[in-house]
Formats: structure tokens, C-alpha cells, sequence
């Protein structure tokens, strides 16, 4: 092989200097004949492989000495390189010959030459070409184009981010020229621009075509808290999370990935807007069909707890069927609590159905329901007048709550702690966790209430005062209070009462409170006894009114003419006079006594 070489070189210095015995002027025509000229330099020539050296590949391409190549600029980027010897290229000459006296010569040059020279054609129709992208640089990747390299930014890889490019990595890709610079090298190109127009196409086409109730299959693009974007081939529609499945889905990753393929239907569509609103689950059956005849009212069943919120549980009892236990239904005793403090997400439970709305798609549940009712227990173990024991829970405004067996409470009102003292001051007697004794008054099933008593414990000593007392009966009281209203009196250990102002004396210059004092005893007529506020009221006046028709009666009348003043004069005297005779007639028994005891 080196021989050959050797002759052909030797035969083209035997030409040059044959040619040296021409006229002078004709050696430079001579030369640039035989050598082609200087203008071959920067140009592409057609040259055939001599050998192949190791990592070099030898290229004859008819000049005076052959040029070396590097096998690597043989292979397309990103992979070996191979030539046989024999084989035809196309070189790029970039200068006559090196130091080592060999011709300088680039495959790379070559093709990227012819590459941009397509690629210039390409740029100015706006058509694509076709690449691989075979490296990561700052920013972006580099893309081969047949030779020429060009630039791909990271934000015109897709449409949207792809995190991961390496599945397109030494694949043919078409790509869109963006910009151009053969001065500088410089080529910046876009795959997205090729996407995004082959997406208008197809989105044009889909959207001529797409119609409500329509079944389409589409990829996931994108999820979020509300519901997942299904790429359906050009255009985007909105998955939301309720539609993807009959059952609770809290979010859209219980049920799908980015990538996934899934089979939707079209449930609204807006031309004007172009919005595509999609379901999944209008792909199934609906559960909530006939469930009113599945799930009858006052019907016990299992199911499991999938969502807890402030106002109560939701409980599956199948895929697709829920209902909600309000959080009044939740206990009989734990009122006030939140939900998560009774139950906890998927704890199977049971539960009672209390209503179903299938329009509404409603199930009420009852979680107390299937337990049984303490207020029922509590009656029938402690009926009405049973005397009980237990802990101050809690003293409020208006009474005592005491703990009963059952872990429920009971009231005791104010006006039911003491018979003599105000229900602000009674209070004032007991302290929280204090143990007090009882009486159960009154159980109100439905209210859960039930009322309890204290001083029901004990007699009421009004009406032990009562015995005997009634209306219109006149008593002697002793004054307690004397107010601007009137005075306040009491009749007996136990009973009070009052006389009004108006009722202190017949004349109304004698109605003056003030004519009394406290601890003096006074007559008065009974008129009024009221057993639930424990009041009685006395009248003066009605006594003397009383009194002066009796004496009308017996010393005078309207006919005699005699005034009011003389009837009651004559009245007292005789009263006196009666007095006198019986202090006489007493006066003379106890002398009579004597006289005999002396005997």
C-alpha cells in the first residue's frame, strides 16, 4: 500500500518538473492546472478511501498527496464510527497540505456543509427537518441535523416541562428552525413549535367531530387537588374529582397517575369556551339505582369510616354508596365533641339508615342508634321519686348538673335546691365535684332531660305553716319589714305575708307604712294564698270594713240617724262596759275564794 503512495506521489513531481522547461510565464497555468488552483480550499470534493490507520481513515481526492480524517468524524454524534476502504466520501478541503505535507481534509466540515445548505432551504420554506437529539449542554440539548449541529432549548422540548428527556434521545425528531446564523454557526431549533402545530391540526379536527356523551381515550397531562387533565389528542378536558369514581376520592391520586391511558365520556362540551368536561364513572353503573329498596329505613348494617369533617362522619357501606352521621347522632352522652374524638377514618362501624334521598343521593345514618338509650335505662332502673346520689358536674346561672349512672347528667333548677332560700343564695352552697343527694322530679325522653330536686328531700314548711290557714280567716302577725309598698308580716314559723299599701287602713289618710314598726303585731284578714309562689296576702283595710258592717249591723242603722261616729261610741262603751263587768264578776270569785279558804 505504501508503495503505491510512494508512486503515485512520485508521478506528479515528474509532471511538475517535466513541465519546468516551459516558458516561465506559463508555470503558475501549468501548476493550477495540474493541481486544480488555490481556490479548491473551503470547497467539498468527492475523494475515495485508500486506508484505513488505526483511529484514521486515508482519502485520496486527486491532489499531490492524500489527506487524513479521523474515523470519528464518520459516525453520526452519538455513535462509532465505521469505513471500509474503498469507500466514496465527500471531504471538506481546508487547506492544500500541513506541515507533514498531507492535504487537510474534514468529514465533519463535509457534511455540515451539505447540511446547511439544505437546512438554509429548509429555514427559508419554514419546512421541518428531521434530527436526534445525542447531548445535555447548559440550557438545553444538542440536536444532529444531519451533520450541521444545532441547539434545543429546554423550554421547546415539549409543550409541557419534561423532567425526563432521555426516552428521546437518538430517535429521529422533527423540528422547527427557529433561527439561523452560517457566519457563527449558530442553529436553534424547537420540537414543541412541530408539537404544538401538529396539536392545533388535531384539536381543529377533534373539536369538528366531538359531541356530548361521546367516549374518547386520552392520557392523564396533569393533576391537581380538584381533578386531573386528560390530554385527548390536541385538546385538554377537565376529569374533576367527583367524576372519576362513584366511591369518595379525597384526591385524584387515589385513582390515576401522570401518563395513565383512561377511557372517558364527554359530559359537557362548550363550543364558544372550547371547555371539554369529562367523567369516568358515567362509564359505570350507578350505585345509588334502587337504593332506597337496598337500604331501608330502621336497617342496621357495617360500614367503613372514609371521611371525617367538623359536623359529623361519612360511612361507605358500599363502593360508590355513602352517608353521613351527623354529629348529633354520633352518641347518646357526648354532646359538644368532635367526630374524630368518637371515630376514626376506615374503622368499620355500624350504623342505623334514617332516611334515604335518592334524587339528593342522601343517606342520613345514626351511630347512637344501634347502641341502647340511656334515658330509656335510666327510667326504667329510677322512676320518678327515686332518690339518688351523685357528683356536681357543673354549676351554671340556672342550677346544678349532676351526674347520674349511665354517664348522663341531670339538672336540679335553682328554685328546686332550698323551700326558705333564693335559688342566687342556695347556690352559693355547693361547690363543683361536691357529692349531694337527689330526687328524681321528672325524665323527659325525647329533650334528654331530666329534672332533680334537693329540697324535695325534705317537708315544706309552708305547708306545714298552711295547716289550718285558709282564706278569709283573720290572724295576728308580727311586723318583719316595713316598705315604701307596704309592710311585710309574719304569720307563722314558715309563713309570710304582705299587706299593701292600699290595704293598711279603710281611710286613706291612715294607708301610711311608716304608722307601723318592725316587730309590732298587727290584725288582718286573710285574702289571698298562692301555694306556687308561696305568697300570702292580708288586707287591714277588709278587717276594719268587716268589722264596722257587724257593727252597723248591731248598733244602728241607715234609718236612726245616727252617725258612724256615735254607732262605734255606743260599740266601745259597751264593750267597756262588759270588760268592767267581767273584771267584777272575776274580782268577786276570787274573794269568795278567800273567804272560804280562811274558814
Amino acid at each position: 500500500m505504501d508503495s503505491d503512495r510512494y508512486e503515485r506521489k512520485t508521478n506528479r513531481m515528474s509532471d511538475i518538473q517535466a513541465s519546468a522547461a516551459a516558458p516561465q510565464e506559463n508555470f503558475a497555468a501549468l501548476l493550477d492546472e495540474q493541481l486544480g488552483g488555490s481556490t479548491l480550499e473551503g470547497s467539498v470534493l468527492r475523494g475515495r478511501v485508500v486506508a484505513v490507520e488505526g483511529d484514521n481513515v486515508i482519502i485520496d481526492v486527486g491532489l499531490k498527496s492524500e489527506g487524513r480524517v479521523a474515523m470519528k468524524e464518520f459516525a453520526k454524534a452519538g455513535e462509532d464510527g465505521e469505513i471500509q476502504p474503498g469507500a466514496d466520501v465527500e471531504v471538506f478541503l481546508e487547506r492544500m497540505e500541513d506541515r507533514h505535507g498531507e492535504v487537510m481534509l474534514s468529514r465533519d466540515k463535509a457534511r455540515r456543509e451539505e447540511a446547511w445548505n439544505l437546512l438554509e432551504k429548509a429555514f427559508e420554506k419554514a419546512e421541518r427537518v428531521t434530527g436526534h437529539i445525542y447531548g445535555r449542554v447548559k440550557g438545553g440539548f444538542t440536536v444532529d441535523l444531519s451533520g450541521a449541529t444545532a441547539f434545543l432549548p429546554g423550554s421547546q422540548v415539549d409543550i409541557r416541562p419534561v423532567r425526563d428527556v432521555t426516552p428521546l434521545m437518538h430517535k429521529p425528531e422533527p423540528f422547527q428552525i427557529l433561527k439561523m446564523d452560517r457566519s457563527r454557526g449558530n442553529i436553534v431549533v424547537s420540537r414543541r413549535a412541530v408539537l404544538e402545530e401538529d396539536r392545533a391540526d388535531q384539536r381543529k379536527e377533534l373539536m369538528e367531530s366531538l359531541k356530548e356523551g361521546q367516549v374518547l381515550t386520552g392520557v392523564v397531562k396533569n393533576i391537581t387537588d380538584y381533578g386531573a387533565f386528560v390530554d385527548l389528542g390536541g385538546v385538554d378536558g377537565l376529569l374533576h374529582v367527583t367524576d372519576i369514581s362513584w366511591r369518595r376520592i379525597n384526591h385524584p391520586t387515589e385513582a390515576l397517575s401522570i401518563g395513565q391511558q383512561v377511557q372517558v365520556q364527554v359530559i359537557r362540551f362548550n363550543p364558544e369556551t372550547q371547555r371539554i368536561s369529562l367523567g369516568m364513572k358515567q362509564l359505570e353503573a350507578d350505585p345509588w339505582e334502587g337504593v332506597s329498596a337496598k337500604y331501608p329505613v330502621g336497617t342496621a348494617f357495617t360500614g367503613r369510616v372514609t371521611n371525617i369533617t367538623d359536623y359529623g362522619a361519612f360511612v361507605e357501606l358500599e363502593p360508590g354508596i355513602e352517608g353521613l352521621v351527623h354529629v348529633s347522632e354520633m352518641s347518646w352522652t357526648k354532646k359538644n365533641v368532635h367526630p374524630g374524638k368518637i371515630v376514626s377514618t376506615s374503622q368499620e362501624v355500624e350504623v342505623m339508615i334514617l332516611d334515604v334521598d335518592e334524587n339528593k343521593r342522601r343517606i342520613s345514618l345514626g351511630l347512637k342508634q344501634v347502641q341502647s338509650n340511656p334515658w330509656d335505662d335510666f327510667l326504667e332502673k329510677h322512676p320518678v321519686g327515686t332518690t339518688l346520689s351523685g357528683e356536681v358536674k357543673n354549676i351554671t346561672e340556672f342550677g346544678l348538673f349532676v351526674g347520674l349512672p349511665g354517664e348522663i347528667d341531670g339538672m336540679v333548677h335553682l328554685s328546686d335546691l332550698d323551700w326558705e332560700k333564693t335559688g342566687d343564695e342556695a347556690v352559693k352552697d355547693y361547690t363543683k365535684g361536691q357529692t349531694v343527694d337527689v330526687k328524681v322530679l321528672d325524665v323527659d325522653i325525647e329533650k334528654e332531660r331530666i329534672s332533680l330536686g334537693i329540697k324535695q328531700l325534705a317537708s315544706d314548711p309552708f305547708e306545714s305553716a298552711m295547716e289550718g290557714l285558709k282564706k278569709g280567716e283573720v290572724v295576728t302577725c308580727t311586723v318583719t319589714e316595713v316598705t315604701d309598698g307596704g309592710i311585710e308580716v309574719a304569720i307563722s314559723d314558715g309563713a309570710t305575708g304582705f299587706i299593701r299599701k292600699s290595704d293598711l287602713a279603710r281611710d286613706r289618710s291612715d294607708q301610711r307604712p311608716d304608722r307601723f314598726a318592725v316587730g309590732e303585731k298587727v290584725d288582718a284578714k286573710v285574702t289571698q294564698i298562692d301555694r306556687k309562689t308561696r305568697k300570702i296576702s292580708l288586707s287591714i283595710k277588709q278587717l276594719q270594713v268587716e268589722e264596722e258592717k257587724k257593727a252597723m249591723a248591731e248598733y244602728g242603722s241607715t234609718d236612726s240617724g245616727a252617725s258612724l261616729g256615735d254607732i262605734l261610741g255606743a260599740a266601745l262603751t259597751k264593750a267597756k262596759d262588759q270588760a268592767a263587768q267581767a273584771e267584777a264578776t272575776k274580782a268577786e270569785g276570787d274573794t269568795s275564794e278567800e273567804g272560804e279558804e280562811q274558814k
